[in-house]
């Protein structure tokens, strides 16, 4: 797991990360170069947390916004140790879980769930027997779904080689085909009629006899002959220069030819369509595989051990350490100050980004797992983490999608494996073939729009589909290579809001203390 402080460093350089490295050199410029070339994450590696390190009274200086007290302590930090072998850390989590949305925090996000168990603990055996109970059905799910995506291309591949063939046909017959094309097209579907069904006669073929018995002329008769007409037709009169011989196998072949020629692409487009709904079957075959498969990747990824290693786990011992962070979120609204006269009205029509407050909480748990009824109660010692700090809504977007993909790349990363990134590779294919009613719908000029798919498993594999939202939508801002710094007006909310978010993070802090007859302020 990404170290969350050191994404937040990266993310926001200019208010969050250290302004020199150890060495001296410029921390902040090294990292919007690393984010540039290689994302956030990777230039999280080389952040660091800036610490506060200005003493004042926060009451006047958000009363004096201009001199942007908030951006030079951009972090605020408070921490409780709670060790008690018989208190768990579910009472202090859902405690402040739940006071926090009577302070303003509407929207709570948890970033971090992860625990490990002493190897020699019961704890350890008992959640790795489930884990390996999961495994084994998403298996057997995925083997499903390999199975179905063999099928899948073996009807893309007969679905290009009905294309090619209707596409002949298409020239052959279409209006807007010029004399060459229809005539190109022909000689194609003769071929094809030699090759395919002619041949099937054994010795009396063309080709055969062409071979076998010296009708060298019999090939290029066939395939010079506009119709039977044609071919029948003496020499002086425009016919082809034949005998009578091969002017009868001629004529009666092309009599043959041009009847397969007549049903078979009628048959052609019959069987084109059976199996573009076969593949719209097969195609929604693997989402619904896809759809079960899911829960027991999850299942088996959130059961996994993958907490930091510390002293404090010792093999032999019956040991758990767990790691819990959740993300509080408040907007800031700076018609607040601008009533209590912090601000002054030119702050409502001035463009900018909006900025939310957040309180970042930490939990860090080291206990004794003892087994209650059907489950386990955990009792030791607790550390709680309280930080106060205000990100942009562009920010804020990032950290969240940055914490998604990293946390992707552990189990679910299956999925993509198995059956996303397979089924990519043959994505345009599919949307090639399913998308054609859609295209006929166009031409027939129906304007009735097409019923979006009720199939309940279509979430997973959702890019197959265009995204009409997304297409109506106007681009988006590209913030994968960095964010824009904060413009004047900007550094003053971003101050402000930091303000809103510590005033809000020692509420809660405190609080807890008070409430827990702990010593307070």
């Amino acid at each position: 797991m990404v170290n969350i402080e050191k994404l937040i460093a990266a993310i926001s350089p200019g208010v969050y990360c250290k302004a020199r490295d150890k060495n001296g050199n410029d921390l902040r410029k090294k990292v919007k170069a690393i984010t540039k070339e290689e994302g956030y994450l990777a230039a999280a590696k080389d952040a660091d947390i800036i610490a506060s390190d200005e003493i004042f009274d926060p009451e006047n200086a958000k009363g004096d916004p201009f001199r942007l007290h908030g951006l030079k302590a951009a972090l605020e930090q408070h921490k409780i140790i709670y060790d008690s072998p018989a208190e768990s850390l579910e009472p202090i989590y859902f405690w402040i879980l739940d006071f926090l949305p009577r302070i303003g925090y509407g929207t709570i996000n948890k970033l971090v769930d992860n625990f490990v168990s002493a190897p020699g603990s019961a704890h350890f055996s008992e959640l790795g027997m489930k884990a390996t109970k999961m495994q084994e059905e998403a298996m057997k799910t995925l083997g499903a779904v390999n199975q179905v995506l063999k099928s899948i291309l073996n009807i893309l591949y007969d679905l290009k080689q009905f294309k090619i063939r209707l596409a002949t046909y298409e020239k052959y017959s279409g209006k807007e085909s010029s004399p060459e094309e229809k005539q190109g097209a022909l000689l194609s579907l003769k071929q094809i009629w030699l090759d395919s069904v002619d041949i099937q006669r054994g010795n009396t073929a063309i080709k055969a006899m062409a071979q076998q018995f010296d009708y060298v002329t019999l090939i290029d008769a066939f395939m010079a002959a506009r119709d039977t007409e044609h071919a029948a037709k003496p020499a002086e009169k425009g016919g082809l220069d034949l005998n009578d011989r091969v002017k009868r196998i001629v004529t009666q072949r092309l009599q043959e030819f041009f009847i397969w020629l007549e049903h078979s692409e009628h048959e052609l487009k019959k069987r084109f369509e059976i199996e573009k709904n076969y593949l719209r079957s097969q195609y929604n075959t693997i989402k619904l595989y896809a759809r079960w498969v899911k829960p027991y990747l999850e299942a088996a990824r959130k059961l996994e051990q993958n907490a930091t290693q510390t002293p404090g786990l010792v093999t032999a011992f019956n040991t758990i350490l767990l790691e819990l962070s959740i993300l509080a979120e408040c907007e800031y609204n700076p018609s607040d100050d601008i009533k209590a006269g912090f601000l002054p009205e030119m702050f409502k029509r001035a463009s900018k980004r909006t900025y939310t407050g957040l309180v970042w909480v930490d939990f860090k748990f080291r206990g004794i797992p003892q087994r209650a009824g059907q489950g386990y109660s955990y009792g030791g010692r607790t550390e709680v983490i309280f930080r106060a700090l205000a990100l942009n809504d562009q920010e804020l977007k990032v950290l969240k999608s940055e914490i998604e993909k990293d946390d992707f790349k552990g189990m679910l990363s299956w999925i993509e494996g198995a059956a996303d990134s397979s089924l990519k590779q043959i994505e345009k294919d599919i949307e090639e073939f399913l998308g054609d009613k859609k295209e006929d719908q166009k031409k027939e000029g129906n304007k009735k729009k097409k019923e979006e798919d009720d199939n309940p498993f279509t979430a997973l594999f959702s890019f197959f589909k265009p995204d009409k939202k997304k297409e109506s939508k106007p681009a988006e801002l590209d913030l994968s290579k960095g964010i824009a710094s904060d413009t004047n007006y900007e550094k003053v909310l971003r101050s402000q809001a930091i303000f809103d978010a510590r005033e809000k993070c020692l509420l809660v802090f405190e609080t807890y203390k008070k409430a827990h007859q702990m010593v307070a302020w």
